[in-house]
């Protein structure tokens, strides 16, 4: 199944939040939504959307929102004309996401010194606003092992409301085959020399590719 194929039927109560924040034609950058991010609601009063919306910006991450595959190209398309990254090296390990990558002439096997890192995840933490992987999208490297820029193909789905609903729900989805190296990646911009939070941790320049599917 192509990574891209989803259900056309969306509720409309879905929808609305994200039309709400986000309009309902393209995807919306960082830098068009940053005000709001800024005026959230108490976390008790919305919803793990938009509380993963507002925490995942809060920690430096580049969000846009895609109503369909068509968008998620242009995008993609739009990340790597933005970064200068056409017939760059891409780290990649799973075979849903080689035709989008084939596509742009982009370099995936044979790889010395990747641009950036491609994958989908495993789930959307809203407590956190972290991306949660598995050795199924980034086999056994540890994050400072990744390239710092990344770009992530989520689906709407996916957004759970804590760590703990993510561990059950991989553990739910692969039974038998249960995936090592279970690793979540929440810090997305160079920490504050004060910031003493994020000692110990490799921050990335992350951009979700967020597909509606619900």
């Amino acid at each position: 199944m192509n990574v891209f194929e989803i259900t056309n039927k969306v509720p409309i109560q879905h929808m609305s939040i994200f039309s709400k924040l986000f309009g309902s034609s393209s995807a919306a950058s960082e830098e068009d939504n940053n005000k709001e991010s800024k005026t959230s609601l108490p976390e008790k009063n919305i919803s793990i959307d938009e509380q993963f919306i507002n925490n995942f910006k809060k920690n430096g991450g580049k969000f846009l929102y895609c109503e369909n595959s068509s968008e998620v190209k242009e995008q993609f398309e739009n990340i790597l004309q933005e970064n200068d990254w056409y017939e760059s090296e891409v780290l990649c390990y799973e075979t849903s996401l080689f035709d989008i990558l084939e596509d742009n002439k982009l370099v995936f096997n044979k790889i010395s010194d990747p641009k950036f890192l491609f994958s989908t995840c495993e789930n959307l933490i809203a407590e956190e606003g972290s991306v949660l992987f598995s050795s199924k999208q980034i086999k056994q490297h540890k994050p400072y092992e990744l390239p710092t820029n990344i770009v992530i193909l989520a689906k709407t789905s996916q957004i759970l409301g804590f760590k703990t609903d993510g561990l059950s729900a991989i553990k739910k989805k692969y039974e038998g085959d249960y995936p090592t190296n279970i690793t979540a990646i929440k810090y997305f911009e160079k920490a504050k020399e004060e910031d003493f939070t994020q000692y110990g941790s490799s921050a990335k320049n992350l951009y979700l590719l967020l597909l509606e599917d619900l």
